[in-house]
């Protein structure tokens, strides 16, 4: 299940519907935000991974962390807390502001949402793709549960395949080329 999938359909939508309420959106509308925000979230997260020890940290942060707990708990998106666990989780994906700003304004030419609105949503997005990613990798027994042979491979594939041809053999070979 991809990233997005697992945030729209946590919790029958009530993360999602948080998010919305938080900035005065409607459901088709936060929606659509995160169609365009996660997107690039995701990218970020596979050009971090195919760095040196970039799976690795990566690895460590959900095994670590507690993000789950944001689409599990949707009423810990209206807290300061949250907006800071999310622009810490930005940094280490984008690096900068000046690219969250980028992102957000080309999501708001996608959806007609304000720039300002979508700016702000962004670090809550983050914590809810982190949140998503941990459960996944729950499932690939990355942090200690069982893994059920439905989901093994998905969480990995999605993160290692750069050129996007379903196979990760590939760019594991170019990754160990970089590396040495």
């Amino acid at each position: 299940m991809s990233i997005l999938n697992t945030i729209l359909n946590s919790q029958n939508g009530a993360p999602v519907s948080a998010l919305g309420r938080r900035f005065g959106l409607d459901e088709n509308q936060t929606q659509a935000a995160l169609k365009h925000l996660v997107p690039a979230l995701n990218a970020g997260v596979k050009r971090n991974v195919q760095q040196q020890d970039g799976l690795s940290a990566l690895l460590g942060a959900l095994g670590n962390g507690n993000h789950d707990r944001y689409l599990e708990q949707p009423d810990l998106l209206e807290r300061d807390e949250t907006v800071s666990d999310g622009n810490g989780i930005l940094g280490h994906i984008f690096g900068s502001k000046d690219v969250s700003r980028q992102v957000a304004a080309q999501a708001s030419q996608q959806t007609g949402i304000d720039s300002g609105i979508l700016k702000k949503m962004l670090p809550l997005v983050a914590t809810m793709a982190m949140g998503s990613l941990k459960k996944q990798s729950q499932g690939m027994g990355f942090t200690g549960q069982a893994a059920p042979a439905s989901n093994s491979g998905g969480l990995l594939t999605q993160l290692l395949d750069a050129d996007g041809d379903g196979s990760i053999g590939d760019d594991i070979w170019n990754m160990a080329k970089k590396l040495f």
